[in-house]
């Protein structure tokens, strides 16, 4: 083996630093990237991955809101899910108008707020939760998104069907 052939083990550490480096500005960049999308508007995660949203969401100091629905078979299994996830009150209707006043009365009362990164993973598409449920669930997150968008902040929601 010649020379050049040969690893040269005493950049490793700067490398590692390097790579660590990388790793640390990710969140930025996955900032400026999440700025590309518009700042209110619900679509399709397609090209994002969840950890990204996520660690965009922390970078830009907006809450993130998770949501696996993967689990679910109906409207109901659905609304439960997402009050869990989301942490609702226990109050919560369990119901679209209800889902709806969560997203929006109870956290405009309680300040300012700086904005929301929202994902629904593996939304059902059954016979249980057909699409006119589906279209009236992502409509309640649209109206929230237009509602947010009213107050100039910012309201992004990713989801997914299973």
């Amino acid at each position: 083996m010649s020379r050049s052939e040969q690893t040269d083990w005493s950049s490793a550490p700067r490398r590692t630093e390097e790579m660590m480096t990388t790793t640390m500005e990710r969140p930025a960049e996955m900032t400026l990237s999440l700025r590309a999308v518009r700042p209110n508007i619900v679509q399709s995660i397609r090209a994002f991955r969840v950890n990204d949203l996520q660690e965009a969401a922390h970078a830009a100091g907006q809450h993130f809101l998770y949501a696996n629905l993967g689990n679910a078979q109906s409207k109901q299994d659905v609304l439960d899910l997402i009050a869990q996830q989301f942490t609702f009150p226990q109050h919560f209707g369990k119901n679209f108008d209800a889902l709806y006043d969560c997203m929006t009365d109870p956290l405009h009362k309680s300040g300012p707020q700086p904005g929301f990164v929202i994902v629904l993973e593996q939304i059902p598409a059954n016979a249980k939760f057909d699409k006119e449920a589906r279209e009236q669930l992502l409509d309640i997150f649209r109206d929230a998104s237009d509602y947010w968008g009213d107050r100039k902040i910012p309201f992004r929601c990713f989801y997914s069907f299973l």
